[in-house]
């Protein structure tokens, strides 16, 4: 049997308490994915099944999502109030010019997202991985003016090494895995440490729309229904709740519109919760949970 060492098993229940700001027990954030893809190779999600390259419908589809769909979603936000974490393939800068720039406006986290998502970072040796993340990291840090502390990997891909090299690379914390609801300490080689970020796989609108089949209506329910509960499950633990986004799904008029009201319905609630960034909860956890 192999076991990946990274962390131990540790049940929520009896772990230390803490809050996160303003005494509060439940941090939630929005991670909007802005991401590009390669016109007639790669990867990326598909709308309808595609045919052979180029796949003009779903490279269409997905396009549409950094012309149309990310701007309604900026400004959904902008009227709800809330602040998002931008993970960003770095060839955005370059494909869609002033897009990352409008969050940026916004005031928002970027985080790194590998270079593009039509490709995986997991299957790379480890010399081509370590390069990946130096190209995307030098990318963001360049037109940002200062280095992103969070990670998510393409199609959150992730070799054996993935975690040392993102630590040994400068990066504070990551979001890959979904493994539980509090950020959670994740060992790395030489004695280093990564933290992980919950990040959501459940309350996310490519394995709940593109995979499921759910609707915009079912996905928003679903939003409404996890947030409900961990409120009322926060009260005895420090809890995070993650909301993963893509423009060219959710920013579809038929699913932005349930959307807003389930987003609507959290920030009613934000004075008993934390609305942040997933790097406001990695700084805040590394302090609170420092061991």
């Amino acid at each position: 049997m192999t076991d990946h060492g990274r962390y131990p098993f540790s049940p929520l229940p009896g772990r230390p308490i803490y809050d996160w700001p303003g005494a509060k027990r439940l941090a939630v954030y929005v991670a909007l994915n802005l991401e590009t893809f390669d016109f007639g190779s790669g990867l990326g999600a598909e709308l309808a099944p595609g045919g052979p390259q180029p796949d003009v419908l779903n490279y269409a589809w997905r396009d549409w999502g950094n012309r149309v769909g990310a701007w309604r979603i900026r400004d959904m936000l902008d009227a709800l109030q809330m602040p998002a974490s931008i993970l960003v393939n770095s060839r955005i800068y370059r494909d869609c010019p002033g897009l990352i720039e409008a969050f940026r406006a916004r005031g928002d986290e970027i985080v790194g997202h590998g270079r593009t998502n039509s490709e995986r970072q997991g299957i790379l040796d480890e010399a081509e991985e370590r390069a990946l993340i130096a190209e995307a990291t030098g990318i963001l840090t360049r037109e940002e003016g200062k280095a992103p502390a969070g990670w998510l990997g393409p199609w959150i891909s992730q070799s054996r090494v993935t975690p040392d090299l993102l630590a040994e690379a400068g990066y504070r914390y990551l979001l890959d895995w979904c493994h539980d609801d509090q950020p959670i300490w994740f060992a790395t080689r030489n004695g280093g440490r990564i933290l992980a970020v919950p990040y959501p796989q459940e309350l996310n609108d490519i394995p709940a729309i593109v995979a499921r089949k759910d609707t915009g209506r079912q996905f928003a329910e679903a939003i409404v229904d996890a947030f409900d509960e961990m409120l009322e499950q926060s009260k005895s633990a420090p809890l995070v709740m993650g909301i993963a986004l893509h423009p060219y799904i959710v920013g579809q008029p038929q699913r932005l519109r349930p959307l807003r009201q389930a987003l609507a319905h959290i920030a009613r609630h934000r004075d008993g919760i934390w609305i942040t960034t997933a790097g406001a909860i990695a700084e805040h956890a590394a302090a609170q949970a420092p061991a």
